[in-house]
């Protein structure tokens, strides 16, 4: 049941490498925000930054594909340019490590869309954990730590949940999963 397949692989990849781009383009708009918001300005829309390991997870419906997808994105981001270097890889296992987490907590059998937000805000909870020592949050007031830790749950929710389980069921929509657990389990809903 969990042994994966090739075409499983490449989509996963596939998808990795686009959500790499997809990350790096947000990296400019999240500093842009920054500069008018100051620190909280990454954090409405930190959820992006998870959303591959939803997706993948929620399509191929095995274990290490929240993982696994996060940490290639990561990487690749990493090979086109980020400027954070390869400390951005070991950030990208962190995210994509939380949301694994909720996963296995369900066997990797359950992606109901509030498996999915869990699985955005668990990434949230890692990737602020691994952000308050690596930037120094603890220089920053309690209140407004707490905001920035609040408004990343819900971005990890509603971005990486809610818009993660979106952009899968609009793919399944055109067949293209048909061969993934995702569009075979659509395929039987519409059967039935």
């Amino acid at each position: 049941m969990f042994k994966w397949n090739l075409r499983e692989i490449v989509v996963m990849s596939t998808l990795a490498v686009v959500f790499a781009i997809v990350y790096l383009l947000f990296f400019q708009v999240g500093n842009i925000m920054v500069g008018f918001m100051g620190p909280i300005g990454y954090e409405p829309i930190f959820g992006i930054w998870f959303i591959v390991s939803i997706i993948s997870a929620y399509i191929i419906r095995k274990p290490g594909a929240a993982f696994l997808s996060e940490t290639i994105a990561a990487f690749v981001e990493v090979l086109i340019g980020n400027v954070n270097g390869p400390r951005l890889i070991l950030s990208g296992m962190i995210q994509g490590l939380g949301a694994e987490l909720i996963f296995a907590a369900t066997g990797w059998k359950r992606y109901s869309v509030w498996v999915l937000m869990a699985a955005g805000m668990g990434s949230s909870v890692f990737s602020f954990a691994w952000g308050y020592f690596l930037s120094g949050f603890a220089a920053l007031s309690p209140q407004y730590v707490l905001w920035m830790f609040i408004i990343r749950i819900v971005s990890g929710a509603l971005l990486a949940g809610l818009l993660g389980k979106y952009i899968s069921d609009t793919l399944a929509k055109t067949g293209v999963l048909n061969g993934m657990a995702l569009g075979k389990e659509r395929n039987r809903r519409k059967a039935a």
